[in-house]
C-alpha cells in the first residue's frame, strides 16, 4: 500500500477526524499496514500491550478463556474501530486475546508510545480515545448486568436486536444482519449454551419473528421482535 492510499484509509475512521493535515501525514508514516489469515490471534493473553490496532477489513473478536477454558467474548469489531486500547490507558500487559473471525482481516499497528505522543500534541484526539475507553467500559458493566439480571433468552434477543440497531440494513420493513458468528459464537457473547442458542433461533423462526441462515439473520419487525 502507498503512502496515498495509507493515508486515504486513516482518514476513514472518525477518531482521527481532528487531526491536521500534517498529523495525519505523520500518523501515516507510523502505522504499519498488517493482515492476518482467519482464525488467526493478533495478540495473546500475557502479551505485551505495546501496541494498539485499526481494522480496516474483516472481523475481530476480542475475548479470554475462564479457568475451565470456556472462551467468552467480550465484543466483535468491525472495520473502522481501535482495538487494544487498553496499553494507552496503562494496561502493561493484555489481559485478553484478538483473533480473527470469518475471512482475513486487515489493520494498521501504532507503538503506543507514538499514539500517546500524538493525543498529547491534540487534546480533540486524547478527548475521543478517553470517551471510547469510556464507552467500552459502560459496556462491559451492562453486559455483566444482563448476565446477572436477565435470562438465557432474553439475553440471546438482546444481543440480536443490538446487532439489528448497529449493523442491520433495512429491506423494506425488516432488518437484515449480516455476520462470520457461529451458534457457539453467540452463546460466548451472550453467556449462553450453542444448544440454548440453536433453541431460541428455531423458536423465533417457528413464530416468524426471525429467518435465519449460517452468515445471517433476517428480523421480520425489530419493534416486536421479544
Amino acid at each position: 500500500m502507498n503512502f496515498t492510499a495509507k493515508l486515504n484509509f486513516l482518514e476513514q475512521f472518525p477518531l482521527f477526524d481532528s487531526l491536521t493535515g500534517s498529523e495525519k501525514e505523520l500518523l501515516g508514516q507510523m502505522v504499519e499496514l498488517k493482515s492476518k489469515s482467519r482464525y488467526s490471534y493478533v495478540y495473546l493473553h500475557g502479551e505485551l500491550s505495546d501496541k494498539i490496532f485499526f481494522l480496516i477489513k474483516g472481523t475481530i473478536k476480542i475475548g479470554c478463556h475462564s479457568s475451565e477454558g470456556k472462551e467468552v467474548i467480550k465484543t466483535v469489531l468491525h472495520p473502522l474501530a481501535m482495538f487494544g486500547e487498553m496499553g494507552v490507558v496503562g494496561e502493561p500487559t493484555r489481559r485478553d486475546f484478538a483473533r480473527v473471525m470469518g475471512s482475513e482481516a486487515q489493520f494498521f499497528v501504532l507503538k503506543v508510545e507514538d499514539f500517546k505522543r500524538l493525543m498529547r500534541s491534540n487534546y480533540a484526539l486524547g478527548n475521543k480515545v478517553l470517551n471510547l475507553v469510556g464507552q467500552r467500559l459502560r459496556s462491559a458493566e451492562d453486559r455483566l448486568e444482563s448476565l446477572i439480571f436477565k435470562d438465557a433468552r432474553t439475553r440471546i434477543v438482546d444481543f440480536i436486536r443490538d446487532a439489528a440497531s448497529k449493523r442491520g440494513r433495512q429491506v423494506g420493513f425488516e432488518t437484515l444482519i449480516k455476520h462470520s458468528l457461529t451458534q457457539q459464537d453467540i452463546a460466548n457473547i451472550t453467556g449462553t449454551s450453542r444448544q440454548t442458542v440453536t433453541s431460541v433461533l428455531n423458536e423465533l423462526k417457528k413464530n416468524n419473528q426471525i429467518h435465519f441462515t449460517r452468515k445471517s439473520i433476517l428480523v421480520r419487525d425489530l419493534q416486536t421482535l421479544a
